[in-house]
């Protein structure tokens, strides 16, 4: 018996104190219990805990990465106390052999039509699909309505029907993209920087090197600034241009569930984050590297940082026709992303990029976001929330941070 816990990330780690061989990040919660649920289990995501909690009477947790069967187990909710039990697998109960026709298209929009039980697995299909769209079945994973399909479910829990579209998504593409800190001082000094992730995203890659704490989620580099802009990290020597991070979505852990309401423009979400006619820009890709450059400059990256933002995110965005992208409010980057530097910096610059492709038979849906592309870029100096007369002064200790993320799904 533990405690009902009010947070979402607090019954994150009881139940991963109860069930210790199940990592935390691959811990899902779901349910049965609601209307829309159909009868079958939907994720239970961090945004919405907090709007059903006390509705909620069992929780069930699951190995979301799990590649063999494995046993659910149940949380029982009465009055503040949990009552753990062990229950069946909820596939075993599936005994509906007809078959369903579904078309599976791949990240490249190749599609492919493929007729499988409905008692299959998620990764049955995927052994199926995934060769003849060529990729690695254990490289991607399916999404149906927005919602991560779990690989040990079966077809059936899941109520697809005849001529349902499943996506295919490479799981390596979900992550926040070279975000790189520089640090500018007017004298050599001493300074500590802290990141902390929130749970949806866990460090992939760090520069310099250094431990990490807290599930991967939390980063601490101890440097030395020069004038020239240059770093020292202590415990290497290594003498560096900026500090970089790159950090994975957990899809799985905190998947787009049937029952969340689509995300506002001025939050930021790495698992559930979008773009709409209504918040973004959308450009021809033969028009991006200018347009980008003219934002960058505006929100007061200098040329080597708009130079390095551009060739690093160019590859990717030159596989589509057209794309649409915005740029993240500082705050809202922050409550995902916490960087604390000590000494404080005068100023700090966050600049992410938020972009998808859009097919050139879809372009009709984004007029607005067409028309916003005409206008002057120094809008998003409003929308991000930078003084980019502050962040080019050297006088003052400065920190400038850029990054993005495409989104896929």
């Amino acid at each position: 018996m533990v405690k009902r816990q009010r947070s979402y990330n607090l019954m994150l780690d009881a139940a991963f104190k109860h069930f210790p061989s199940i990592p935390r990040n691959m811990i899902t919660l779901q349910t049965n219990q609601f209307d829309i649920c159909d009868g079958h289990y939907v994720d239970i995501t961090a945004e919405i805990w907090d709007d059903i909690i006390d509705s909620l009477t069992v929780v069930e947790v699951t190995h979301a990465m799990a590649e063999m069967a494995l046993p659910s187990w149940a949380f029982s909710l009465p009055d503040y106390q949990l009552a753990l039990s062990q229950v069946n697998s909820r596939d075993s109960s599936l005994r509906n052999d007809d078959e369903v026709t579904v078309t599976v298209v791949s990240p490249s929009k190749q599609t492919h039509s493929i007729t499988i039980s409905r008692s299959s697995r998620v990764d049955a299909l995927l052994a199926d699909a995934s060769p003849i769209l060529g990729y690695c079945p254990t490289e991607v994973m399916a999404i149906w309505g927005g919602q991560m399909m779990h690989k040990n479910r079966s077809i059936g829990s899941y109520n697809i029907k005849d001529g349902d579209s499943i996506g295919l998504l490479n799981e390596s593409s979900l992550r926040g993209g070279k975000p790189v800190i520089y640090l500018y001082s007017p004298s050599n000094i001493d300074v500590s920087v802290k990141l902390s992730l929130t749970p949806e995203w866990t460090l992939s890659v760090i520069y310099p090197v250094v431990p990490t704490k807290d599930h991967g989620q939390l980063i601490e580099w101890n440097v030395r600034t020069h004038q020239d802009g240059s770093l020292t990290e202590h415990n290497s020597g290594l003498d560096v241009a900026y500090l970089f991070w790159e950090a994975e979505t957990n899809l799985h852990a905190f998947p787009r569930s049937l029952v969340s309401e689509p995300q506002p423009s001025d939050t930021f979400s790495p698992t559930s984050s979008s773009l709409t006619d209504m918040d973004s820009v959308a450009i021809p890709v033969d028009k991006v590297t200018v347009y980008l450059d003219k934002s960058l400059k505006a929100l007061g990256l200098h040329t080597e940082a708009r130079t390095s933002f551009i060739t690093y995110w160019l590859p990717s965005i030159l596989k589509h026709e057209y794309i649409a992208l915005r740029f993240v409010s500082q705050a809202a980057y922050e409550r995902a992303a916490s960087l604390s530097i000590s000494p404080q910096p005068d100023i700090v610059t966050r600049v992410f990029m938020l972009f998808r492709g859009i097919p050139k038979e879809h372009l009709a849906n984004w007029s607005k976001a067409q028309m916003q592309a005409e206008e002057d870029v120094a809008w998003w100096v409003d929308v991000v929330g930078v003084d980019p007369a502050r962040a080019g002064d050297a006088t003052l200790f400065r920190a400038l941070e850029w990054g993005g993320m495409e989104v896929l799904i």
